[in-house]
């Protein structure tokens, strides 16, 4: 699964994200788990990926080249999916609050907590990295202020859900799109105008294989198996994702949990698989 199909996905989350919150259904715990190991996966292995391009002294301009290649994807693929992880954490906060719950907020303030770590040091490899050209950090650049933006414009499908402003890059930007989406209104065509016009943001300028598709693709499982069906239609995306949902049952589950726990040249020490619990801090509150 392809980066760019996440933020299409984190666009399904926002603008279905209230149905799940309000529903009188319990939350897939099966869903929950498969995102949280997923990511953690995910986030280890681009630990490493980092931590070796910025330690490897290449020798010749063609090895750097292919490093560079490999390390770009990654840097694009922490970039673009922040929006998904913004987004389904906000919606799963939303989903506790409600409830005065406390069972899926700190699984997702983990992975976001985690995410932004990620995020951190990317930005930190793409203004100080070795090798790095002035003309790459400026598209990675320009495709993070673009990310920045759509992550705002999704989470205002969500304002009405509380106070979301933690979850945005600029809580100002979110109300303002909230309030314009409220002054439009939301009906189905304006929802395929912005579906439109995100796929057009995102169609060029991105490697064409994401270094993590399977985790991607996994991560996204996870989400979907948490939304009831009827709300997928039978086509175009939407009937993909529906699919990606029907294949959703964790047969991998084992296999991430012993890479997740497999020390690597990024780990000194092995993670503890274990899903967050306790009291956290969740919209509102």
């Amino acid at each position: 699964m392809h980066a760019r199909e996440l933020i299409e996905l984190a666009a399904l989350v926002a603008a279905h994200g209230p149905v799940l919150i309000r529903g009188g259904e319990r939350i897939s715990s099966g869903g929950i788990e498969q995102y949280w190991t997923s990511s953690k996966v995910r986030l280890d292995r681009w630990a490493w990926s980092l931590k070796d391009f910025t330690r490897k002294k290449s020798v010749g301009a063609r090895h750097r080249e292919l490093q560079w290649s490999r390390v770009r994807g990654v840097l694009e693929e922490i970039l673009v999916g922040e929006v998904l992880t913004r987004v389904w954490t906000t919606v799963l906060c939303a989903y506790d609050r409600r409830r005065g719950a406390d069972e899926v907020e700190p699984v997702a303030r983990s992975v976001m907590i985690g995410h932004m770590e990620a995020r951190h040091r990317a930005l930190t490899l793409m203004v100080q990295g070795p090798g790095i050209e002035a003309e790459a950090a400026v598209k990675l650049n320009r495709l993070r202020h673009r990310v920045e933006r759509w992550n705002d414009l999704l989470i205002g499908y969500l304002a009405e859900m509380g106070d979301v402003g933690e979850f945005a890059v600029d809580p100002k930007r979110v109300k303002e799109f909230a309030q314009d989406l409220h002054d439009r209104g939301n009906g189905r065509q304006a929802w395929l105008l912005l579906l439109a016009s995100l796929r057009a943001s995102f169609q060029q300028g991105l490697d064409e294989v994401s270094p993590n598709a399977d985790l991607n693709a996994r991560i996204a499982a996870g989400i979907l198996a948490c939304f009831p069906s009827e709300l997928f239609d039978s086509t175009g995306l939407f009937r993909s994702l529906w699919l990606m949902r029907l294949t959703s049952i964790a047969d991998d589950t084992q296999g991430m949990i012993d890479e997740l726990l497999t020390p690597t040249a990024a780990q000194e020490s092995k993670p503890s698989f274990t899903l967050p619990s306790g009291r956290g801090r969740c919209l509102g509150r």
